[in-house]
């Protein structure tokens, strides 16, 4: 597996693997055992970088993470996140928050949950608004002097919010959502990090599955996964964005690729220091999306790509408003 160097020289997998949905989001979950395995046979293809964070569970991808790395632990960077206050007891989520007190004591129980000395990379999941980011990454800067973290990471961060934070304690990455069908970061989010020298990690690269081109009008979703409340899955909306993956379809037909590998591809493309960490529970998926990272797409690719993509319009917003009130602050 081809590396990539995020922010402050942290060195990971050219492409990481999200673990949210082995707990969340996506039900039914398989069996523990099994994603414990899954895990290790993703360090046995080369992948170094694993993402996951309390909230996924909540508390038990931590768990699940920690278990099943254990054995490889001085292979793997291991990202978690903060940022959510989280009965410790009943898991009940009561919203955002980024005390510093609440930070401190989130970080201790990610590094038991995670059988780990030191967190590779910690993330503030959510900006909160009632924190200003100053404190928060005087806080993390803290943890980091103290031995517990070794990098901070921001997610769904605006611009002036990344550069505040970044000026008290260096950025390593920025995680968001980026991928052919969400493109905003291009607007602001890019060139800041470029400017900066702070990593991508796009999160939903192949649109929660859509990319990939195994989901169409008449796909149905179990009751409680969360595509069923995202306006862009509206069945009325995945038939106006099918344009999207005919064009990826098209494309991968030429190279011998699949349209998930083109898409990750695509965003390999953008820049040499943007790292997606595309989920999956399956091995012939994980071999799949990894194939990515050896599929090499032409400047004539990437223009031809860009041509057909700005004729397409995407319908439907990516979250619920409630949802997308919690980003981009």
């Amino acid at each position: 597996m081809k590396k990539r160097l995020l922010g402050q020289g942290l060195e990971v997998s050219a492409l990481g693997l999200g673990c949210m949905g082995m707990t969340q989001t996506y039900a039914p979950f398989p069996p523990k055992e099994e994603m414990i395995a899954f895990l290790r046979e993703a360090v046995d293809r080369g992948v170094t970088f694993f993402d996951t964070a309390q909230v996924y569970g909540p508390f038990n991808n931590e768990e699940l993470v920690g278990e099943g790395l254990a054995p490889v632990r001085d292979q793997v960077v291991i990202a978690t996140k903060f940022g959510f206050d989280l009965d410790p007891a009943t898991g009940e989520h009561r919203g955002v928050s980024s005390r510093p007190e609440l930070i401190r004591a989130s970080v201790e129980d990610s590094l038991r949950r995670l059988r780990v000395d030191v967190i590779d990379l910690l993330y503030q999941h959510r900006v909160d608004p009632a924190v200003p980011i100053e404190d928060v990454a005087g806080t993390v800067r803290e943890l980091i002097d103290g031995g517990k973290v070794r990098h901070f990471g921001m997610s769904e961060a605006a611009a002036g919010t990344i550069r505040r934070a970044h000026a008290v304690q260096p950025v390593t990455a920025l995680q968001s959502e980026y991928s052919l069908w969400y493109r905003r970061p291009e607007e602001e989010i890019i060139p800041t990090l470029e400017e900066l020298g702070i990593g991508f990690v796009p999160f939903s690269p192949l649109g929660k599955g859509f990319l990939t081109g195994t989901i169409d009008p008449n796909t149905t979703f179990e009751a409680v996964d969360i595509r069923n409340t995202i306006p862009r899955f509206a069945p009325d909306a995945r038939a106006a964005n099918q344009s999207m993956v005919d064009l990826l379809g098209e494309i991968a037909t030429a190279k011998g690729a699949t349209p998930a590998q083109v898409a990750l591809a695509w965003l390999l493309a953008q820049k040499p220091w943007i790292v997606p960490i595309p989920g999956t529970r399956k091995l012939h998926r994980l071999d799949e999306n990894l194939g990515a990272a050896e599929l090499e797409l032409t400047a004539a690719d990437l223009a031809a790509i860009e041509e057909a993509a700005a004729r397409i319009t995407i319908e439907g917003a990516r979250y619920s408003e409630a949802q997308e009130r919690t980003t981009n602050l």
